[in-house]
Formats: C-alpha cells, sequence, structure tokens
C-alpha cells in the first residue's frame, strides 16, 4: 500500500469528476477499479468520495447545471497558500477560470488555466488531504498536461512551483515536472496527429494489475477504448478510454506506475 499523509505544494494532490450522471459515474468506477463511496448531504450537492480500502483516491460530483460543459475529470495541484498561487498565475500569464473559494472546513480551490490553455485546479488542504493512496491498483498513478505548446506551459508551471523541468529524450515531444528528486507529472506536445479541435487538457492514469484485463472490464461496463494499449521503454503498459460519459482517462500496468 502507498499511502500519503500530505501533499507538498506542487504535488497533484487531487482528481475528481464532474459528471452529468454522478450515480452511474459511481457504477462505472466502483466497478472498474473497486472503488466505494460516501455520498455527501444537500451541503455538499451530492459530492461523493471515493476510498480505496478506506483510504480517499477521488471524488465525483454533480455537474453544475449552468454549466453545460462536458462530463470531465479535473486533476488538482497542491499549494499552500491560494491567494498567493493565484496572484503568481496572473503575473505568470495564466488565468483564473473559478476564483478561490472556501469548501466548507475541508479546504480552499480554484480553477486555473495556463498560457496554452489547459485547465488544472489548485488545491489549499484543511480537513480534506487529497489522495491518500496512489500508485497501487484502482490508485492515481499519473497525469500529464497535453498542450500545443509545451515550452510555454513548462516555463509558467515551473514559475509557478518551482519545478524542474526534463525532456525526454528520443523522438518523443514529453517534459516531465520535478520537485527535487520527486517527479510530479508530465507535459506532451500536442501535434498535427491530435485534431485541430482537440483543445489542451490534463489526462488522469489510474494504476491496473492488468491493462488488458481492465480494458475488458471497462467495455462490459459500456467505456470505449480511445488509445491501443501500448508499451513504452522504462514506463509500461497503458492505455487511454473513454467512460460511459464522455470523460478521457488513462490507465497504466501497475508494475510500471509513475
Amino acid at each position: 500500500m502507498t499511502t500519503v499523509d500530505k501533499h507538498p505544494a506542487g504535488d497533484v494532490s487531487w482528481m475528481d469528476l464532474m459528471s452529468s450522471d454522478p450515480e452511474g459515474s459511481r457504477k462505472f468506477y466502483g466497478g472498474l477499479f473497486g472503488w466505494t463511496f460516501e455520498v455527501g448531504g444537500p451541503e455538499t450537492g451530492g459530492y461523493a468520495i471515493a476510498s480505496l480500502g478506506g483510504k480517499f483516491v477521488a471524488g465525483v460530483g454533480p455537474r453544475p447545471p449552468d454549466q453545460p460543459v462536458p462530463t470531465a475529470w479535473t486533476v488538482y495541484l497542491a499549494t499552500d497558500d491560494l491567494d498567493r498561487t493565484l496572484a503568481a498565475v496572473r503575473e505568470a500569464g495564466g488565468q483564473v477560470h473559478v476564483p478561490a473559494m472556501d469548501v466548507m472546513d475541508q479546504g480552499r480551490m480554484a480553477i486555473i488555466a495556463d498560457p496554452t490553455g489547459g485547465v488544472v485546479g489548485l488545491w489549499q488542504a484543511m480537513r480534506h488531504p487529497g489522495m491518500q493512496r496512489i500508485a497501487e491498483p484502482g490508485a492515481y498513478a499519473w497525469c500529464e498536461l497535453n498542450t500545443r505548446d509545451m515550452a510555454r506551459a513548462g516555463a509558467f508551471f515551473a514559475t509557478l512551483f518551482g519545478y524542474q523541468t526534463k525532456k525526454l529524450e528520443g523522438g518523443m515531444e514529453y517534459t516531465t515536472l520535478h520537485l527535487g528528486d520527486q517527479t510530479v507529472c508530465g507535459i506532451l506536445q500536442m501535434d498535427s496527429h491530435w485534431p485541430a479541435e482537440v483543445p489542451p487538457h490534463w489526462m488522469p492514469y489510474f494504476a491496473v494489475t492488468d491493462v488488458d484485463d481492465t480494458l475488458a472490464v471497462a467495455r462490459r461496463h459500456f467505456g470505449t477504448l480511445l488509445a491501443q494499449p501500448a508499451d513504452l521503454p522504462t514506463v509500461g503498459r497503458f492505455a487511454v478510454l473513454r467512460d460511459p460519459l464522455g470523460a478521457a482517462f488513462g490507465i497504466f500496468g501497475v508494475n510500471e506506475a509513475a
């Protein structure tokens, strides 16, 4: 079991799904990853916390009725001072889509976009620490920003959190972001193979015991395949799927999950 008690500033600390059918989403991901859910009361808007072995792994909530946006996953980066981070976002050329707000006594959140258009959340933990289990079957494994300007996005996030950036050797245009000896996440350069209408976006990946077995389960629950399973040196086997409501996510073989 890989447990986390506290996420340092800049770490990937949480992810949640805003769904047009939260009950359907809970059924899909519960069946796929073995999650159990605690659905909050009216004061939470029906937001549910997904757990694995009694530890938090993700959230699933209803899509705001006044925001007809697609069902999608949102990745959150940890901050120790949300107001200061938002000031840095503006100074570095980013945009604040959802300003700082209190989530009861659980923490404070905001939603931003980097200068290339990738939307990501910020989370300042109070009572809710974020993900408590990672890098094991059913839990968070990795995430990356897919963008059409990798260098600009990398510079923005390095300014925001002090990341060190490392460009991947070889043919793929890919940069990893690091906090000391910890590899936090990646940035992928979108090229001509991406349809022009696909905007920059963050992609979460979850660890699984067997990629092909998980794909078979996903298909039985009406998930669809977006990117065929592939094997990358030093990374392992992975695939990208779409859940029944349209949200994209990836899976990594557990033995190689980041």
